[in-house]
């Protein structure tokens, strides 16, 4: 299992020459990869989340397409069509972009949502149905939507709670450190370095991981903790929809993958923790007074708080 990892280290130092000072957001990327799940980038302008997506899926072998939405993009744009070919005279289907490994969904807020929703059922069941057939895409799967915080309201389309439950984290891009941005400027002055992008990473190397990320062990005391998070989400006076039991799952999906990359065959209350606010911000809803006075992102910190850290067990209690 070890040279499995390794590979996944490797395709992460790779990406890492492209995407420069974005380090903890490649680290979960790879974490909802192989915890078989589905991820937004939510940033400014020009912070490189289309050239991360397109950087993640080249250091691996598996097929890649892209769909730009926008408001005049259909449902069957996405996922495909059923033509009448007229040499045969025969119905052919056509499958769209999202019969692929990585589907990049750039800008998916600026979407009707009616297409917004042509992806979720193959978001959650791995499947495309287009006019009646029911096609499985290729595994893995994994949909990497973008979308720009200060436009929300310009032209945009909010993201349904039944679409934001099924993405399994919310990863933040802020701006570079000074260093790692004068290092752009230099790596980017003469030529761009995603055309050297080299293969690290193989399908079946992936598919094996997902399956071992299952393995994790996860004692009593960390589902409890883990529970008791989702459940303060729920119970915060500030918020009124909680996090889901999709959500639960999500969390423990993603803390399996995260103990696995740090090559423990067990989970403990820090990885709970840790992705915990990744998984739970874009899937609670505040009230209206919670609205005036906070962020999600300071509620959820709050219900993190509330929760006391179980104390860490000893390997014969794991």
């Amino acid at each position: 299992m070890g040279i499995l990892i390794n590979q996944v280290f490797e395709a992460q130092k790779v990406m890492r020459r492209v995407i420069i000072g974005q380090d903890r957001v490649i680290e979960l990327m790879f974490i909802a990869l192989l915890a078989d799940g589905h991820v937004i980038l939510e940033s400014v302008p020009g912070s490189g989340k289309t050239k991360l997506a397109k950087s993640f899926a080249k250091v691996m072998d598996a097929k890649f397409r892209r769909v730009q939405f926008t408001p005049d993009v259909l449902p069957s744009d996405v996922t495909g069509i059923q033509f009448l070919n007229p040499k045969t005279q025969e119905f052919e289907m056509r499958t769209g972009p999202a019969f692929t490994n990585f589907l990049l969904a750039d800008e998916i807020n600026r979407a009707t949502p009616k297409t917004q929703s042509s992806l979720l059922e193959v978001m959650e069941e791995h499947q495309l149905t287009i006019d009646g057939d029911t096609i499985s895409v290729p595994a893995p799967f994994l949909v990497m939507a973008t979308q720009n915080p200060v436009e929300k309201n310009q032209g945009t389309f909010p993201l349904p709670e039944a679409q934001l439950d099924r993405f399994l984290l919310k990863i933040p891009l802020d701006y570079p450190d000074l260093a790692s941005e004068k290092e752009i400027l230099s790596f980017y002055q003469v030529e761009d370095p995603f055309q050297d992008l080299s293969l690290a990473l193989t399908i079946e190397t992936i598919t094996e991981l997902q399956a071992s990320v299952k393995k994790i062990r996860v004692s009593e005391p960390v589902k409890d903790y883990l529970l008791a998070l989702i459940r303060g989400s729920r119970e915060h006076p500030e918020v009124q929809l909680g996090a889901s039991t999709r959500a639960a799952l999500a969390l423990m999906r993603a803390a399996q993958a995260n103990a696995l990359l740090q090559q423990r065959n067990y989970l403990t209350p820090h990885d709970v923790k840790e992705l915990a606010p990744y998984v739970i911000e874009h899937r609670i809803i505040l009230s209206m007074e919670g609205m005036i006075r906070k962020t999600t992102q300071e509620v959820t910190q709050e219900i993190i708080q509330s929760v006391e850290v179980p104390v860490e067990l000893s390997s014969g209690q794991r």
